[in-house]
């Protein structure tokens, strides 16, 4: 594909597009079934192994009711294949229906998306090479506001949401399971709490991990960054986030979906 300007009328760009739909294995024009929206939230995801796409979905889902009354309609792409897809929506509880697969990246480079990280190490394979890209990322090389934003996972946030209810149960095999009011003793109820954000992200790791080659059958795209785009019923950018980092799909991540509503 062809890259576009900065210029282009993305919705019109999204209308042409055609993928994989993980709930029928069919290519289909991603916009399609969107007519009767009122807002359109279009969300390209990095790997769906990823912890950006798997932190996303989790929001989404805890999202879904006040969306559904704004009558917002989402699609999103990812990075992978159909296997990928499924195990993705299996775990996160996000729709099958609205979610696509691009296994090469080839909607994040037409779009001029953020690669990332990209050195290369002569005499590596691409695999090792993207790989050490990435933990460079992870380290904030290339990747401005990562480390803030895993600090802030562990040291609780009171400009954020309570994100576990008291009595909900959070399960990281082999650990025990853990109980939402557990946090309470680290500071309080009411906003996020010490080391709460950082166990849901433990708890994503370790579904990856147990689930690699599942989730990411390409380690090629490992650095690549997503996007989110929301429009309106006639098609206009109400709102564009292009990420320049991991944990960075958001410009507020204290309540990532914020935008939604205003």
């Amino acid at each position: 594909m062809k890259s576009v300007s900065q210029n282009q009328d993305y919705y019109s760009i999204f209308q042409q597009i055609q993928m994989q739909r993980v709930s029928n294995g069919q290519t289909e024009f991603i916009l399609s079934d969107c007519q009767s929206a009122k807002k359109l939230l279009v969300i390209l995801w990095p790997q769906l192994g990823d912890f950006d796409s798997l932190e996303y979905a989790w929001w989404l889902k805890r999202e879904s009711q006040k969306l559904h009354d704004a009558g917002i309609v989402t699609r999103a792409i990812g990075i992978g294949d159909l296997a990928s897809g499924q195990r993705f929506c299996e775990y996160t509880g996000f729709a099958e229906t609205d979610l696509f697969v691009d296994p090469q990246a080839q909607i994040h480079s037409l779009l001029n998306l953020y690669r990332g990280l990209s050195l290369k190490i002569p005499n590596l394979s691409p695999t090792i090479n993207a790989w050490l890209n990435l933990m460079l990322m992870c380290a904030g090389i290339g990747s401005p506001g990562t480390l803030a934003e895993v600090w802030r996972g562990y040291r609780g946030d009171r400009q954020a949401p309570q994100l576990l209810e008291n009595d909900q149960i959070i399960h990281i095999k082999p650990l025990p399971a853990i109980q939402g009011s557990f946090f309470n003793r680290a500071g309080g109820s009411g906003f996020q709490r010490p080391f709460e954000l950082a166990t849901l992200r433990l708890r994503n790791m370790n579904e990856v991990l147990r689930n690699w080659t599942t989730y990411v059958p390409d380690s090629t795209y490992l650095t690549q960054r997503g996007a989110t785009f929301l429009f309106n019923k006639q098609g206009n950018l109400l709102y564009e986030h292009k990420d320049q980092a991991i944990l960075g799909f958001a410009a507020d991540m204290s309540y990532p979906l914020s935008f939604l509503y205003n």
